[in-house]
């Protein structure tokens, strides 16, 4: 799950992480009010969605001006023609696509007389099992970019969990960002700060982009994006409340309601499969046969009728889905169970395009018989290789 800057801001903030001050509106007429709280004389207008390139990003809307989504203003009134400007237009950014994302909330924040700028970052690293971090001198840019072109300016690190961070961390750090004195100091308190905000919200993922230095010797969170497991928010509840449904697919938030793991992609062909594993090998055989998916979606291992049809409601409403593809290998997960939820949902919600299904394991037999019996066009697969072969063929028929 993501957050928006200013959430992000709010949660670091209780964990001592030094950020500038700055209020959220919702609306074009809170502008003025918020800008007169924060004082001036310099005020940073920052548009809220859940993507990066903010900055250099532009609207689709003329009538929103040419200056991107994050703006410099000089006067209340100016933040008030930003506000005014932005709220409800459309961002397009290199990370939303061509169809760009709407601006629902505004960031009025404090300037800040930047001296230097950096990039900090934390992310689970699936190679060692810990939280790693990642340092750059080269804040405010594409990180991806820096890797690839200048990888010698990156330095990261793992946290052993048994010891958590420990003062080498920061030293580590304010080597790799050149800081001394008071500055490699707060350097290592930020460190500490970031790695206990990290571990007791159960981040996935926390970017600092970038870590300023001010010209009074400060160092200071400019930006933050965080991203948290979904899997352990039903213990953070005041995570939860953050979730800003407006800035997810849709098809994503109604797999939440049936506990699926749904990831909506571009392709043509929707899969329901059980199993993350087996989900990944189906999308991948797609590709050989030269389609694409159009969703990954693990129903799991102990999926129910409704689960199931919710499911397949969920793949049938996506307009670029041409063919399904429902590939079951039963364990704890019964094939018959699968079978009767599948033409549930196709009794319930209609067919449209072709449909293959590949059931193996636990009560196959029955599974099939449901399948065959059910006066459905759909057409029964062998293995895996077979059902991409056909759903691929189907679909090309037209």
């Amino acid at each position: 799950m993501n957050i928006h800057e200013y959430q992000a801001k709010a949660v670091l903030k209780e964990f001592g992480v030094p950020v500038s001050r700055g209020v959220a509106i919702f609306k074009p007429e809170e502008a003025e009010a918020a800008a007169k709280e924060l004082g001036g004389p310099l005020w940073v207008v920052k548009s809220q969605i859940h993507a990066g390139g903010r900055g250099k990003g532009k609207f689709k809307e003329a009538a929103a001006g040419e200056k991107g989504g994050v703006r410099l203003a000089k006067s209340i009134d100016e933040v008030k023609d930003f506000a005014q400007q932005m709220l409800g237009n459309t961002l397009v950014t290199i990370q939303t696509g061509e169809a760009g994302k709407q601006v629902n909330r505004l960031y009025i924040e404090d300037g800040s007389d930047i001296e230097k700028e950096f990039y900090l970052s934390a992310l689970v690293d699936r190679e060692t099992s810990r939280i790693s971090f990642v340092v750059s001198t080269e804040g405010g840019m594409d990180i991806e970019a820096v890797a690839h072109d200048t990888p010698e300016k990156i330095k990261s690190f793992s946290i052993d969990p048994a010891t958590g961070v420990m003062p080498h961390h920061g030293r580590t750090v304010a080597e790799a960002l050149g800081l001394t004195g008071d500055l490699a100091k707060q350097a290592g308190d930020i460190v500490s700060k970031l790695y206990a905000a990290f571990v007791a919200k159960d981040m996935e993922m926390l970017e600092i982009n970038p870590l300023i230095v001010t010209t009074d010797g400060q160092l200071r969170a400019l930006d933050a994006k965080i991203s948290f497991d979904s899997n352990a928010l039903y213990r953070h509840k005041d995570i939860v409340a953050l979730r800003d449904t407006t800035e997810e697919d849709e098809k994503e938030i109604a797999a939440s309601k049936y506990d699926l793991a749904y990831i909506a992609l571009d392709g043509t062909i929707g899969c329901m499969v059980n199993g993350a594993g087996l989900a990944m090998a189906t999308l991948d055989i797609i590709k050989l046969y030269g389609e694409s998916p159009a969703n990954f979606l693990d129903v799991g291992g102990g999926a129910t009728e409704e689960k199931v049809t919710g499911a397949f409601k969920i793949i049938t409403a996506d307009p670029n889905v041409k063919g399904i593809l429902v590939n079951i290998f039963g364990g704890i997960m019964k094939c018959d169970v699968i079978a009767s939820g599948v033409v549930a949902a196709v009794k319930a919600v209609g067919l449209q395009v072709p449909l293959v299904v590949r059931l193996e394991g636990t009560n196959v037999e029955e599974g099939k018989r449901i399948i065959s019996s059910s006066g459905l066009n759909v057409l029964p697969a062998d293995d895996l290789d077979d059902a991409a072969q056909k759903i691929v063929a189907a679909i090309r028929k037209g």
